[in-house]
């Protein structure tokens, strides 16, 4: 199995490199059967507050293999500063695609189209990830912006279960309360 978190927190830190502040937790309803984390960002202590809020589900086989991520953070924005959506979109995308290339597999991603989260208006992009012809991974980023916060909702799974999934992820999606 290929270890595709490594790429999914990669490409979430281009995000949270931004400079913002504190803001409030978005309500998140995860399907249940999956494993549900608070992420932490390396090397912060956890009883410190935290500007960013990262919840994440993992969905694991009857081994306790991951099959599926699905990932939720919300920036704050500092007041004044202007996020260009696309261009946050666009840089994870293509961490997304050097680090499976760094790991010997071909990605190609489709081109940023125009979707909502939750009550806003987002940008979508998704990448499918394979090993020589063969689709292994399929990745989906949605960003959005309000008017003092910016979300990045990141769904990623190997093939059969990207596809098997798709229900669960529009549930937790349509669901999500920003």
């Amino acid at each position: 199995m290929i270890e595709f978190r490594r790429p999914l927190l990669s490409a979430m830190c281009v995000l949270l490199g931004s400079p913002f502040v504190l803001a409030a937790e978005p309500q998140v309803h995860w399907p249940s059967g999956w494993q549900v984390e608070e992420v932490v960002p390396d090397g912060e202590p956890p009883a410190k507050p935290l500007a960013v809020s990262r919840q994440r589900a993992i969905k694991n086989d009857e081994n306790g293999a991951t099959l599926m991520v699905m990932e939720l953070t919300g920036t704050p924005i500092e007041a004044g500063h202007k996020v260009n959506l696309a261009g946050v979109l666009l840089e994870m995308r293509k961490s997304i695609q050097k680090d499976f290339a760094r790991g010997g597999y071909q990605s190609v991603c489709s081109k940023m189209h125009p979707t909502t989260l939750s009550r806003l208006d987002a940008l979508e992009t998704t990448c499918v990830i394979t090993e020589n012809g063969r689709h292994v991974l399929s990745q989906t980023l949605v960003g959005a912006l309000d008017v003092d916060k910016a979300y990045v909702f990141s769904y990623a799974g190997q093939a059969q279960a990207y596809e098997a999934s798709k229900e669960e992820v529009s549930l937790v999606r349509n669901s999500l309360k920003l």
